[in-house]
């Protein structure tokens, strides 16, 4: 199962806050290099704010072991603030139904398959809590490859917003997600998925908007 949490309702799954933001350090700074800030072994930057929605994956013990955040345009995302000039012929949005996908991260340290399981329940999560909260589309940054690979394997159509660069030593390209029923199924045929995936920490979580 993959919970979603906020800073508001993160304490109802304990320590899965900084358990997370620990994982993202092993995966973005150690494993992959980013420059971004971290402190005793977590990182975090300037869009980790109350507006961010985290999608995390736990084992049986609770150990968060992948996460993904998801931004409303309506509030200062990544893509806008960082890297503007990587979308090339289209208005950067910021309209309660497109949100930014960022900090997608699975632990290398689970066997093969396992973390197979974990990208198709993200990637399902993502997908359920779009329709649960009238989101037609994601904005993200990735490999090239990425958009060919998970992204087409949840069945969404995705459409490249400029064209690829180098950011630093990665090659990447904005892309925009279409979120349909349709591709959520096909998602959950893809990955063997036969239920939803999506529990929301607390009873009610208001989407600001």
């Amino acid at each position: 199962m993959i919970d979603a949490i906020t800073v508001e309702t993160a304490h109802l799954l304990g320590d899965a806050l900084p358990m997370m933001h620990r994982l993202r350090y092993r995966v973005f700074v150690e494993r992959q290099g980013y420059e971004v800030p971290s402190l005793r072994g977590m990182e975090w930057d300037e869009f980790d704010t109350p507006a961010a929605v985290y999608l995390i994956w736990r084992d049986e013990r609770g150990v968060v072991g992948g996460v993904a955040r998801l931004i409303p345009t309506t509030f200062p995302y990544m893509i806008k603030a960082l890297w503007p000039d990587m979308v090339e012929g289209h208005a950067l949005p910021s309209q309660p139904d497109v949100w930014e996908l960022t900090r997608l991260g699975v632990d290398r340290t689970l066997p093969p398959a396992t973390r197979a399981r974990v990208i198709g329940e993200l990637m399902c999560a993502c997908g359920e809590f779009a329709l649960q909260n009238g989101i037609k589309s994601y904005l993200m940054v990735t490999a090239p490859q990425m958009v060919k690979g998970a992204i087409a394997a949840a069945g969404w159509p995705t459409e490249l917003l400029g064209e690829p660069r180098n950011l630093g030593r990665f090659h990447v390209v904005v892309a925009k997600a279409t979120v349909t029923e349709e591709g959520l199924q096909a998602a959950r045929r893809f990955h063997g998925i036969q239920q939803p995936v999506l529990r929301i920490a607390g009873e009610e979580m208001a989407i600001a908007a």
